[in-house]
């Protein structure tokens, strides 16, 4: 999750759609993503769909997720957080 000013919504979400996901799609294991904004308060959560924990895993030791991160940063007001969540039932 990340938190902007509501006004910096948009320019998040356009990172996300030119940047984030094009690296995502580079990525094993990578199996979709699902960004949700409340535009009044700017607070944006992305949730990644993944193949196994470890590709997840992958992705934090080799710098990926700090890198995607990273791309956001000029437009938050709070650090970026994550969770991570196992599905145990997913239907594509």
């Amino acid at each position: 999750m990340v938190q902007s000013h509501p006004d910096k919504v948009d320019e998040v979400v356009e990172v996300i759609r030119a940047s984030i996901i094009p690296a995502l799609q580079q990525q094993h294991g990578y199996h979709g993503l699902l960004v949700l904004t409340d535009r009044q308060t700017g607070k944006t959560t992305s949730i990644t769909l993944w193949e196994t924990e470890a590709d997840v895993q992958a992705g934090e030791s080799s710098g990926f997720y700090q890198q995607q991160v990273s791309k956001v940063v000029p437009f938050v007001t709070a650090p970026p957080s994550r969770e991570i969540y196992e599905a145990p039932i997913v239907q594509f």
